[in-house]
């Protein structure tokens, strides 16, 4: 099961950000996944709460938004809709060798919301969402 390794690099990941920020508490993490990336949702929803378990991540929100798998043709620059299982043959032309995937191989922490502030602290402190940067794009 690699949800179980892609939890555990999310966590290592959002945890690093957070401390470098000064967070103390990670409340949630959206991720974005693409159709073709291998991955099981309700899986990685599971692995996920196991390797938050002990973080700043324990209890934190998973949100993990799907990217339809698209194709574009190179031959006559059509793009459509592959689905499951994939179908990479051209429907416009019927070409298979200039075909190229435009999306649905995502797998990214699309942002981050976290506290400042320890949970005990008498005043809470505003949430903040951490926005990629451009190299995360």
């Amino acid at each position: 099961m690699h949800e179980m390794s892609i939890a555990m690099a999310v966590v290592s990941q959002v945890e690093e950000a957070a401390a470098a920020a000064g967070a103390h508490t990670v409340s949630a993490v959206r991720l974005q996944v693409g159709e073709l990336a291998g991955v099981v949702p309700d899986a990685l929803a599971f692995c996920f709460e196991l390797a938050c378990a002990g973080t700043a991540l324990e209890g934190a929100a998973l949100t993990a938004e799907a990217v339809a798998a698209r194709a574009r043709c190179t031959s006559c620059t059509g793009e459509w809709a592959v689905g499951m299982p994939p179908d990479l043959c051209c429907p416009a032309c019927g070409s298979a060798t200039g075909t190229e995937l435009v999306s649905g191989r995502e797998l990214r922490i699309l942002d981050v919301t976290w506290d400042d502030e320890p949970q005990d602290a008498e005043v809470p402190a505003p949430a903040h969402t951490r926005q990629p940067i451009p190299e995360e794009r």
